[in-house]
């Protein structure tokens, strides 16, 4: 029986969709709209108490958290190198990138209702914005630290389920913070979309919902 995803194109869900193509593990896509009140659904309401995506319905069970959706896939399927086994060298760095990139989410996810969702101007606050964006810069230097000894992807041997965390959250913090002073993370998220199961995740999902403009500058007070 194959998997259920409970998606917004464009949201955290990617995540999981993408880490579903590169296991080859089938999945069919339930598509909603940010703003159409249809998370609000009671159906929906049943899978998904904060009425959020994802919602993963597999193996008898509904997983809402993209980072343990991502954990418990990789932990449950077999024939893959997308985690380090357990007691192993890198098996801490590994589950340490995997939430970090929820270290750059929520910021990421403050920017994007002050730029984004709040429906009237004066509701935004430029303190917050500023705040927000340096910090979402300071957290980008730990991926770019990380990748400056030249290694391709978060751990030194190679591709993991901690860069499709990483991934996603790259190709949202580039339209708050240009990557023009991070020499390695424009190659390393060109590598990272170059991979046949994100641009098969990407057909899959469909255009993204969010973001109207590609880089979103600061209003000035």
């Amino acid at each position: 029986m194959s998997a259920t995803l409970h998606s917004i194109a464009g949201s955290r869900s990617f995540r999981v969709l993408w880490l579903m193509h590169e296991l080859g593990e089938p999945v069919e896509v339930v598509l909603y709209q940010i703003m159409d009140g249809s998370l609000q659904q009671e159906g929906f309401k049943a899978l998904s108490p904060a009425r959020r995506v994802p919602a993963l319905e597999i193996d008898g069970r509904v997983l809402i958290e993209s980072g343990a959706t991502l954990q418990y896939l990789c932990e449950t399927r077999d024939g893959h190198g997308l985690m380090p086994a357990v007691g192993s060298d890198e098996r801490a760095d590994w589950l340490q990138w995997l939430h970090y990139a929820e270290t750059l989410g929520a910021g990421i996810q403050n920017l994007n209702m002050q730029h984004l969702f709040l429906p009237k101007p004066e509701m935004r606050s430029l303190t917050v914005m500023g705040i927000e964006t340096k910090r979402l810069a300071i957290a980008l230097k730990g991926v770019e630290k990380a990748l400056a000894d030249g290694r391709d992807y978060l751990l030194a041997s190679g591709f993991s389920a901690a860069d499709v965390m990483m991934g996603f959250t790259l190709n949202a913090a580039r339209h708050y913070v240009r990557f023009d002073g991070f020499p390695h993370l424009p190659a390393y998220q060109a590598r990272l979309e170059a991979r046949p199961a994100y641009q098969a995740a990407q057909a899959a999902e469909g255009a993204q919902q969010f973001y109207t403009q590609d880089f979103y500058e600061l209003p000035e007070a």
